[in-house]
């Protein structure tokens, strides 16, 4: 099994049920440094999550602009703990925990030993992946939901409005999609 080999710890409530603990954006530099002290970890905040009461789950909240527009800064992804890094899910979103810091980043292939790098991707396009070790990865979380105050605005007008007009013409939407792909330039955002 590849992973970190570190024990995690986690809060639980009177009853014995997993806690779901939040990693506040002050709190993360201290996280990256005690996330394995459970005196830590049990001053986190603590929450019960609809849909995420049975199991090793964290939330964090974003900081910064690396996951837009997918994320925004102080949207709060709601996260399951690996325990085997080989069971990844590629180009699933993770939060990657180091000594140093801790990152939210997708990760497009599989981890399979502690020698090897990983690459890890924004969804912002101006941010180059950013190549890590994987020996100092300490924890991996898996995204599995998110909470947000963003709200997308209404759909753009404009789109609607043309591609009413291509079907009023009598294309197909599909085979208009699958020619504008097929002949974009290969350095166009696909």
């Amino acid at each position: 099994m590849v992973n970190s080999g570190k024990v995690l710890a986690i809060t639980v409530d009177k009853d014995g049920n997993d806690n779901l603990e939040l990693v506040p954006i002050h709190a993360q530099a201290g996280y990256a440094v005690q996330h394995n002290e459970a005196v830590f970890v049990q001053d986190l905040p603590r929450y019960r999550v609809p849909g995420f009461e049975h199991g090793k789950f964290r939330a964090f909240e974003v900081a910064g602009d690396s996951m837009e527009p997918t994320l925004n800064h102080r949207d709060i992804v709601v996260c399951s703990y690996v325990d085997n890094w080989r069971l990844l899910v590629p180009d699933d979103m993770y939060v990657v925990v180091t000594t140093e810091s801790v990152m939210l980043k997708r990760i497009r292939q599989r981890i399979t030993d502690l020698d090897s790098e990983v690459l890890l991707h924004s969804d912002n396009r101006h941010r180059r992946p950013y190549p890590l070790d994987t020996a100092d990865i300490t924890e991996l979380w898996r995204v599995r939901g998110y909470l947000s105050t963003y709200l997308p605005t209404a759909p753009d007008v404009t789109v609607e409005r043309l591609w009413e007009v291509i079907e009023s013409l009598g294309f197909d939407k599909g085979e208009v999609r699958r020619h504008l792909d097929e002949n974009a330039p290969s350095h166009a955002p696909r």
